[in-house]
């Protein structure tokens, strides 16, 4: 497997350290996890995140959002028919999950489904007018009054 070195960004980004060590370390630790999943943009400011849970109901999943992260988790319960049942070839992962996602600044979860076997996770940037770039007009200087002398006055 081929590594990425991110030192460049380290030394030529101010300021964006943190998002530099997020790269470094989803490239070595999101290699090919459970249950697979999918990140897609659907608008400006929304966006949706889509898992694989075939074999789950909706009681058995759970989504929290906590500050800036995002943790959805997978809990099977003791299948009792499983003892009972012999299979030949089990390619169906039921196993226990949970997957943690890093939310950038001012996202937040506004709804999940559960539809086909896909979880969806729709998420909404909503980001407050006092931190929205605004831009800020130049004005001119102001022309400095003529200072009249006491003597054209009085005359």
């Amino acid at each position: 497997m081929t590594t990425l070195d991110f030192s460049p960004l380290f030394r030529s980004a101010v300021g964006f350290d943190r998002l530099a060590s997020m790269l470094e370390q989803a490239g070595r630790n999101e290699s090919g996890g459970y249950p697979p999943y999918n990140i897609e943009r659907i608008g400006e400011h929304e966006y949706c995140i889509s898992l694989a849970v075939a074999g789950f109901t909706e009681d058995e999943l759970e989504i929290h959002s906590h500050e800036d992260t995002l943790i959805v988790s997978g809990s099977k319960g003791d299948d009792k028919t499983d003892g009972e049942r012999k299979f030949l070839h089990r390619g169906i992962a039921l196993r226990n999950f949970e997957r943690r996602f890093q939310l950038a600044d001012y996202v937040r979860v506004s709804g999940a489904r559960l539809e086909n076997g896909l979880l969806h996770v729709d998420l909404v940037r909503e980001v407050p007018e006092a931190v929205k770039p605004r831009k800020i007009a130049i004005n001119a200087p102001a022309e400095k009054p003529a200072i009249e002398s006491s003597v054209e006055k009085a005359a």
